[in-house]
């Protein structure tokens, strides 16, 4: 699928030069961006359903450490 990208004239040129530095393309790096983008949220929500299961499970002995 395709999408077009608006970026600032500021953030395009720090892409720039972030992806030559790189030596890839502009289009790599941003997918790379994305790509990184989607893999730390979806961690981030895993790490939160296991935190609840942690807390649910060990609730009891958690409030009495909180005593």
């Amino acid at each position: 699928m395709a999408m077009t990208l608006r970026l600032t004239d500021d953030e395009q040129e720090a892409l720039r030069r972030r992806a030559e530095l790189d030596g890839t393309s502009m289009q790599e790096a941003a997918r790379r961006a994305v790509r990184e983008y989607v893999a730390k949220a979806e961690h981030r929500d895993r790490v939160a359903v296991a935190a609840d299961l942690v807390m649910d499970r060990h609730a009891d002995a958690l409030r009495r450490l909180g005593e």
